[in-house]
């Protein structure tokens, strides 16, 4: 099912979305991820579209970012290897999910987090999803690191083996 949502320019153009998408998509299919749970926004379309394509791997798509967690976190009980997708302005809504699932059960979580805003910071009229983003991060315990262009899959390989290590969702953040 095609996912959609109000496209906006991206910072590198459409067709660097969608090759990075598709880097990101590859990376996540070598570690072995079965279940991608979240809610698509304009950077994470084209991934999610990529994955519904996969046929060894199931998009759950939910209506509010806090059900993500619980059921990413019931999705591992179960023995599946799931992971979330969702953008910063959906983690500060779902923080009590985060904390009451999957930091409480110890699930190890690959979570991928759209940094929206991140290009304003330090400019007249930051988005405050921004500025209050890595405080928050930081502040819920949540290890996180960058992705970068070309650099997907060891990103994403090395933050999946720290949640695996850790027993605990590390996420890795695209700006």
């Amino acid at each position: 099912m095609p996912y959609h949502v109000i496209a906006r320019d991206f910072a590198g153009g459409e067709d660097a979305l969608r090759e990075r998408s598709g880097r990101i998509v590859r990376a996540l299919i070598e570690l072995g991820i079965t279940d991608a749970v979240g809610v698509p926004d304009n950077v994470t379309r084209i991934i999610f579209n990529l994955l519904d394509a996969e046929p060894d791997l199931q998009v759950v798509p939910v209506c509010r970012e806090g059900e993500a967690w619980a059921i990413a976190s019931g999705l591992w009980v179960g023995g599946r290897c799931p992971m979330v997708i969702i953008q910063n302005t959906g983690f500060f809504e779902s923080g009590d999910g985060l904390r009451g699932t999957a930091i409480e059960m110890g699930v190890p979580l690959l979570v991928l987090m759209d940094y929206r805003g991140h290009h304003t910071l330090n400019k007249p009229n930051t988005d405050s999803a921004a500025t209050f983003f890595e405080p928050t991060l930081r502040a819920w315990g949540l290890p996180y690191r960058f992705l970068d262009n070309g650099e997907e899959a060891p990103i994403l390989g090395a933050a999946f083996e720290q949640a695996q290590r850790t027993r605990r969702p590390v996420a890795v953040l695209m700006t």
